[in-house]
């Protein structure tokens, strides 16, 4: 598996959640769509295991509600567990972010390593 796809996958978890929380709720086909129209490509065979192990880790509840176009959908909602989970990653990645960052662009001094 290449780099990228290796961070993608450490970060879906909670972009699924930043995704449902923008919004109130979602089904999970309109995840799907907002990730990919935001450049993060997934599919609905990862994005509904996901799902599931996110309302068995009570980070998100379900509803089923009515359509006019047909079947009812499943709503995913962010609970309250939810919502801090990604709050406390929002703020490792944005740590994680400015680290990697400094590092890349050789802004710390590395310094000679003890021999």
């Amino acid at each position: 598996m290449n780099t990228l796809s290796q961070l993608k996958k450490g970060a879906l978890e909670h972009c699924v959640l930043a995704v449902i929380a923008a919004a109130g709720k979602r089904y999970g086909y309109e995840i799907v769509r907002v990730l990919s129209d935001k450049g993060l490509i997934t599919y609905e065979g990862t994005i509904y295991p996901l799902l599931s192990r996110l309302k068995k880790d009570g980070l998100v509840t379900t509803s089923w509600e009515s359509t006019d176009k047909g079947a009812p959908r499943k709503y995913y909602q962010i609970t309250e567990q939810g919502s801090q989970s990604l709050a406390a990653f929002r703020t490792a990645w944005q740590d994680f972010h400015r680290t990697v960052n400094r590092i890349l662009e050789q802004e710390d001094d590395f310094g000679e390593l003890p021999q």
